[in-house]
């Protein structure tokens, strides 16, 4: 039974995950140069994590005053530093458990802090921010407390984070997505947040419907 049930996760989780999964395989094959680089700065894995969250921070002010195209640059740079933090702690032998800590808080916090952005400089649709920031809470604690819960049922494939995150439809890269196009396409906004919003509850329902099939045994 427990077999049957790793294998149906594992699964699931291969055919749910749109972007990060297949993204986070192919990252370390192209990013050697930058993490040399990072290494002969005498940068920290911590220190990458910290800059790609102080960088989040700068893009929603940017977002906020109106330099959206900026922001998408800015934003992306700091996706780029937290998408290699990890990496270049495994290559270098700087894994650790704060950091992996830090990652996650600091990730959840830079998509935080874009939404106030976001909400500065469209406070018009105020209440549809808050309800973004709401699902992102239910999205994270979901996904820790299925990932931690999955983790323990034998043979389940775990993957590269030091944390186990259960997978989803909104990850870091369809956020990252749904920032850019909210920023690039403005006549859209309107329908592309009700569409975020549909996807972020789909992804805590569907999420809660497979942890009430898989764990209430």
């Amino acid at each position: 039974m427990a077999q049957s049930l790793a294998w149906l996760v594992a699964e699931l989780r291969y055919h749910v995950v749109m972007i990060d999964g297949p993204f986070r395989a192919f990252l370390p094959s192209v990013v050697q140069p930058l993490l040399r680089w990072y290494e002969k700065i005498g940068a920290t894995p911590n220190q990458l994590t910290c800059a790609g969250f102080g960088l989040a921070c700068v893009a929603a002010v940017l977002v906020a005053i109106g330099w959206h195209v900026p922001a998408v640059v800015v934003w992306w740079l700091s996706r780029l530093l937290d998408g290699t933090d990890g990496i270049y702690a495994r290559d270098t032998g700087q894994v650790s458990d704060f950091g992996g800590y830090l990652d996650i808080v600091l990730d959840m916090a830079s998509y935080g802090v874009m939404i106030l952005g976001l909400a500065a400089f469209w406070p018009q649709w105020g209440v549809g921010w808050s309800i973004v920031l709401l699902l992102y809470v239910l999205c994270i604690t979901t996904a820790l407390a299925f990932g931690a819960l999955e983790g323990r049922m034998s043979g389940v494939k775990t993957d590269n984070r030091t944390l186990r995150l259960s997978a989803g439809l909104a990850e870091g890269g369809e956020t990252g997505i749904a920032y850019t196009l909210f920023l690039l396409w403005h006549s859209a906004m309107p329908a592309l947040l009700i569409l975020w919003l549909v996807v972020l509850a789909w992804t805590v329902v569907a999420r809660s419907a497979l942890a009430y099939r898989l764990l209430r045994r």
